[in-house]
């Protein structure tokens, strides 16, 4: 079995969301699936890049954000996923 590395508790949180997400995406048609792990996928690799790993209060507003997001996804009424543009300039030093 290979060495991983222990995650942190904020990186666990992160994985179940990201998870969360593209489970919730399987109970969605197949044109709205392929779009919301595309979007989702996205979104979290731009986080990985351009957030600092060390600005825990900003992290902690994004977990927050996705999984309110992941549970209006959840709703049976809701088909789809929206993105929402913010400001990330002034959130990340």
């Amino acid at each position: 079995m290979a060495s991983r590395s222990k995650l942190s508790g904020i990186q666990r949180q992160v994985l179940v969301l990201y998870r969360g997400f593209l489970r919730t995406a399987r109970l969605k048609s197949p044109e709205e699936r392929h779009r919301i792990e595309s979007v989702v996928s996205a979104e979290f690799r731009e986080n990985a890049r351009s957030v600092d790993r060390k600005n825990f209060v900003y992290i902690e507003y994004l977990l927050r954000r996705g999984k309110k997001q992941l549970q209006q996804l959840k709703d049976p009424d809701i088909t789809g996923l929206s993105t929402l543009e913010i400001n990330k300039a002034s959130s990340l030093h």
